[in-house]
C-alpha cells in the first residue's frame, strides 16, 4: 500500500477499544494491528477513516520513560483533526449515538460550511464539515467580521 505524505497518529488509552469506537462513530476500516508481543498492547495499527489514514497505538510511555502523552494525561489535545463530508449530519448523528461528546454544536457556519467539533472518548477532537457554500474570500470577511463583532 502506498502511503499518502502526511498521516496522524493518535496515541489512546486503550487502542483495541479506540478502533472498535472509530469503527462504530466513523465507519473506520481497519487495515492493520499489531501487538506488541504478550501484553497485547497494540504496538501499531492502521485505519482508513473517511477514505483518509490515521494510525494509533496504546501509551508505551512506561516503557520509554516519558510521562503519558495521551489527551486525558495532558488535560486534553491540542490537535484537531478534520474530516471533509459529504453527508456530515448523519456522520455526526453516527458518532455521538456512538458516544463522542459535542464540544461545538453542528450548525451551518458563516464561512459557508455546515461544522461542528466532536471529542472521542480518548480525547482527540474531531472536526466535521460540509461545504454548503463556496463564499469568496471577500464574502467570507463580511460575514466574519459581522459574526465577530462584540464578540471579542
Amino acid at each position: 500500500m502506498a502511503y499518502p505524505p502526511l498521516i496522524p497518529y493518535l496515541v489512546v488509552s486503550d487502542a483495541a477499544a479506540a478502533i472498535d469506537f472509530y469503527k462504530t462513530a466513523f465507519d473506520a476500516i481497519e487495515l492493520t494491528r499489531h501487538t506488541a508481543g504478550p501484553m497485547q498492547q497494540i504496538s501499531h495499527a492502521h485505519l482508513l477513516v473517511n477514505g483518509g489514514s490515521i494510525m494509533l497505538s496504546d501509551d508505551f510511555s512506561g516503557m520509554m520513560g516519558g510521562q503519558s502523552m495521551v489527551p486525558e494525561a495532558l488535560g486534553g489535545s491540542p490537535i484537531t483533526l478534520h474530516l471533509v463530508l459529504e453527508n456530515v449530519d448523519a456522520f455526526w448523528e453516527r458518532a455521538v449515538a456512538a458516544g463522542a461528546l459535542i464540544k461545538m454544536e453542528l450548525a451551518d457556519q458563516f464561512w459557508g460550511d455546515r461544522y461542528g467539533q466532536l471529542v472521542d472518548p480518548y480525547g482527540h477532537i474531531w472536526s466535521l464539515g460540509q461545504t454548503k457554500a463556496q463564499l469568496s474570500d471577500e464574502q467570507i470577511k463580511i460575514a466574519s467580521d459581522a459574526y465577530f463583532e462584540g464578540r471579542a
